[in-house]
């Protein structure tokens, strides 16, 4: 069996590789269990030593790896670099931070010899990566765990799969010992099957909310963890005191970067009634400047979806809205690469908009964004919570203790003012409601990838 990444540029198969058996799967993580041992009794210094070798190897990649991503799965190459200078920024801080996170907490002896608890690693730690930033949301999980002392195995999307072969080019360059991070190139039926036996000791999985419900029931069987991030539907509000002309160019960005298939992306707006005209015409023009077409272009700014069928189901979505009485803003003839039955799609400005239609609350992964007039504060909370939802929220305001206090309000596992659409590497990347459970990134994400040990010691009698 075949796994296949059809470029959504040209609809021509851009990378082919044979799927390995699930016996071929199984032995990668024998040998990873093989591999434990040794890599948690290496010193911490020599991993973080050779992780950084890993993230040099990938940084020096930078112009073929952007390359790769905009023909894997359409994202402008103008736009890729960013993800190895992201990749570069969280891989770098979480290893700086390692020797701090994984300190043990040393108690008062009271006459014991030893009283301590250690952050020792869970084993294998089985990462499933998927195609939006291929990059950065596996170095998430990898560069902690395997920092951390766990063994890593690598189970990438099939749309991005080149990246998954980068990162094991990179470690193997860098010289980590042998089983120690692995590539496993097997079908989504057979890694369900992987995770059905329990070989794994933690799985840290990036996805849809229902395959992430159904690993997780499957994941059930076993007394191991999963971390969960599942998407969103993120909003925005904009008050009254709200930069117009600044917010409006921070949220189209939020909105359309990546032709919005972020899960921490813009996908709704509220904004404060009595600067909504103003905030709604700059939003247009800005909106209307883009530039659809073939994303190694270098004058392209908006490239086509990951395929045509998440085209359609974006298409399908603002169609209904319409009908229900909603009024699209923007006239896809201003966007020639826009053709039905194609991954290419021109963005989409909706207004007159309702939570009764499903583009203000399905998750829609593609260039469009609902834009609604609110009254204040209360109402831009209450609609800002009414979602299945939360993984981000962001508020654009003058006033920064009104923001707070808004955010005290929201129900979310980050809450920007006056920006969007940003990881911190330093603060915890989490969510809530369907959007899933578990954390990446600063020195929390270390909770999730070892396991307390206490050492109660004390010497016998002479």
């Amino acid at each position: 069996m075949k796994i296949t990444c059809v470029s959504p540029v040209d609809g021509k198969i851009y990378a082919e590789r044979a799927a390995i058996s699930l016996a071929e799967a199984r032995a990668i993580f024998a040998r990873a269990k093989g591999a434990r041992g040794a890599w948690a009794a290496t010193p911490l210094a020599e991993r973080r030593a050779l992780l950084e070798k890993a993230v040099d190897h990938l940084v020096a990649a930078k112009s073929q790896i952007a390359t790769e991503i905009a023909w894997q799965m359409g994202r402008p190459v103008s736009q890729c670099g960013g993800e190895v200078r992201g990749l570069e920024e969280r891989a770098r801080h979480m290893l700086a931070i390692a020797p701090q996170a994984l300190e043990e907490d040393i108690l008062p002896q009271n006459g014991l010899f030893l009283r301590t608890i250690r952050k020792e690693p869970l084993g294998t730690v089985f990462v499933i990566a998927p195609w939006n930033y291929p990059y950065l949301t596996a170095t998430n999980a990898i560069f902690p765990a395997l920092v951390a002392g766990n063994v890593v195995v690598l189970k990438h999307s099939a749309q991005t799969l080149v990246c998954g072969e980068r990162f094991a080019e990179a470690f193997a360059a860098a010289g980590l010992p042998d089983g120690v991070f692995q590539l496993c190139m097997t079908t989504n039926d057979d890694t369900t099957a992987l995770i059905g036996e329990g070989l794994h000791d933690h799985i840290v999985f990036t996805g849809s909310v229902s395959v992430g419900r159904h690993l997780q029931t499957i994941n059930a069987a076993h007394f191991t963890g999963i971390d969960l991030e599942l998407g969103g539907k993120d909003p925005a509000y904009v008050r009254a005191d709200a930069n117009v002309d600044w917010a409006a160019e921070n949220l189209v960005d939020g909105a359309f970067f990546n032709s919005g298939q972020s899960c921490c992306g813009i996908e709704r707006i509220y904004v404060h009634k009595d600067i909504y005209p103003q905030f709604v015409e700059k939003f247009v023009t800005l909106t209307e400047a883009y530039v659809l077409g073939n994303p190694t272009a270098a004058d392209v700014t908006l490239g086509p979806v990951a395929s045509t069928r998440a085209a359609e189901f974006v298409r399908a979505q603002i169609a209904e809205a319409c009908e229900q009485g909603a009024r699209a803003l923007i006239d896809p003839g201003l966007f020639p690469a826009d053709r039905a039955g194609t991954p290419y799609l021109a963005p989409q400005v909706l207004v007159d908009v309702t939570h009764d239609m499903r583009v203000m609350t399905e998750e829609s992964f593609g260039p469009v964004v609902g834009i609604m007039a609110v009254d204040g504060d209360d109402e831009a909370i209450a609609m800002m919570n009414d979602s299945d939802y939360g993984l981000t929220a962001s508020i654009c305001t003058a006033d920064l203790p009104a923001a707070e206090a808004i955010a005290l309000r929201l129900e979310t596992g980050t809450c920007f003012a006056n920006r969007c659409d940003y990881l911190d590497p330093g603060l915890a990347w989490t969510g809530v409601k369907d959007t899933g459970r578990g954390c990446s990134l600063s020195a929390h994400a270390f909770d999730h990838l070892t396991r307390l040990k206490s050492y109660h010691f004390r010497a016998q009698p002479a």
